[in-house]
């Protein structure tokens, strides 16, 4: 990880707390030693698999020369499925963002992706299963630190659209 990564996570760590604190939401800070795959982190923190949010930065081109990013927020426990990411954009082709794109585009590291999207360039699409837990758990922008949230700040402070693209 170089320097300025570095300052990019710390920089959205702290807009992440001021977010959740400015919101009043429900959460509490969960530290563990540094892991950003989901199933070998959640029983770190406590929490079921399918209770994570598993966040996916995905490119989908539209036509020629038009391309979105897309922020994919799905249970830890299931895969996005991207041929209905794809569909949603009508797009002609779909792949996972490459590790420097989605880290830019993120402002953290590969596996501590955050479920509220902090660049004006991501397009928020959460799976609607995600609602079937009172909290959701997720790294902090850091390897060492997660979150428990409640889903109902979760969702009321992302306003995300919701789509089903995750298959378990």
């Amino acid at each position: 990880m170089n320097s300025s990564t570095l300052e990019n996570t710390k920089d959205t760590y702290s807009k992440l707390i001021e977010l959740l604190d400015q919101h009043g939401a429900q959460y509490r800070l969960i530290d563990h030693p540094e892991e950003g795959r989901t199933e070998v982190v959640s029983p770190m923190r406590g929490n079921e698999v399918s209770q994570a949010a598993k966040c996916i930065i995905m490119i989908v081109k539209i036509g020629k020369k038009d391309k979105v990013f897309v922020l994919g927020v799905v249970p830890g426990d299931a895969r996005v499925t991207l041929n209905t990411v794809k569909a949603l954009f009508q797009g002609s082709y779909i792949s996972f963002a490459s590790q420097d794109i989605a880290e830019k585009l993120a402002g953290s590291i590969a596996g501590t992706v955050l479920l509220f999207p902090f660049s004006k360039e991501l397009i928020l699409i959460v799976d609607p299963s995600l609602r079937e837990n009172e909290f959701l758990y997720f790294n902090a922008a850091r390897l060492d630190r997660s979150v428990e949230l409640k889903t109902s700040d979760y969702l009321k402070i992302a306003n995300p659209r919701f789509e089903r693209i995750a298959e378990r």
